[in-house]
């Protein structure tokens, strides 16, 4: 069920611009990609259309044409546009790499996905940007310090940080949250004004950032973190209380290695 404005999760505020008059039809979204001149990976221009029994993927199909796959009144098809609109440069980039990616895979004969298209999915699917003027704070989320962070130095926090659910399958589950829901975190550090943004300019202010970051380079699942979502400050009224993040179902100890170990070892 696609939820009314109202009922959106805290952590998918940021969309609320998106939903002045309930959620809005594919009609809607297409409007207001042609309003901004939005485009996919090639630069072709985006539109939201049913999907198509063609022998295209989704992104091949993005990429080629310009055609994001959307089912109407489908929750995740829905937040899938939604991160489009919010994003669209970021996403863009995400969906040139993934076609290069694919291609470079048939050239050579492999049915292989490789590490970097299984990095580009996770983010698109569960990615969260942890962005803040403390690398510290990002640093003890990285080593599973979650009482530190999030009880400890909570009020720190709040001042310093914030984060933006990227992944549109996360906005879904967020719909009707449950205990243990991760998302695939990364740190950008931005400045105090950035901070001070509201809900929805903080996307835009940041889409260009995101988008050089995942312009080159690899990457491989290996670089997000967990986060347990609902920890987040603000994502339950329940994690007021200290206690709450003694449940170990959601905020696990970090991994103690073995003696002789060593990171990625076997």
């Amino acid at each position: 069920m696609i939820p009314a404005v109202e009922e959106l999760h805290p952590l998918s505020a940021f969309l609320r611009p998106w939903f002045p008059a309930g959620p809005p039809e594919i009609s809607r979204l297409n409007f207001i990609a042609r309003e901004r001149g939005l485009v996919t990976g090639s630069g072709a221009a985006l539109r939201f259309v049913a999907p198509s029994a063609g022998a295209e993927g989704y992104e091949e199909r993005a990429f080629l044409a310009g055609e994001i796959a959307t089912r109407p009144g489908n929750r995740h098809d829905l937040f899938n546009a939604l991160i489009w609109l919010a994003f669209p440069l970021t996403k863009a980039v995400l969906n040139r790499r993934h076609v290069a990616a694919l291609r470079e895979a048939r050239a050579h004969a492999s049915a292989v996905r490789g590490p970097l298209r299984d990095a580009l999915t996770q983010f698109d699917e569960c990615g969260v940007v942890v962005a803040g003027s403390r690398p510290e704070l990002w640093s003890a989320l990285c080593a599973h310090r979650w009482r530190e962070v999030f009880v400890d130095r909570r009020e720190e926090l709040l001042r310093t940080t914030r984060f933006l659910v990227f992944g549109h399958a996360s906005h879904d589950a967020l719909a009707a949250p449950f205990v243990g829901l991760c998302g695939k975190a990364l740190f950008v550090e931005v400045d105090d004004p950035w901070l001070h943004l509201a809900d929805e300019a903080a996307p835009a202010a940041l889409d260009a950032r995101l988008a050089a970051l995942f312009d080159t380079g690899s990457f491989s699942p290996r670089d997000w973190r967990p986060l347990p979502l609902l920890g987040i400050p603000g994502a339950t009224a329940d994690n007021e209380g200290p206690d709450y993040y003694d449940d170990r179902r959601q905020f696990r100890p970090a991994r103690t290695m073995r003696s002789g170990s060593s990171p990625g070892s076997r």
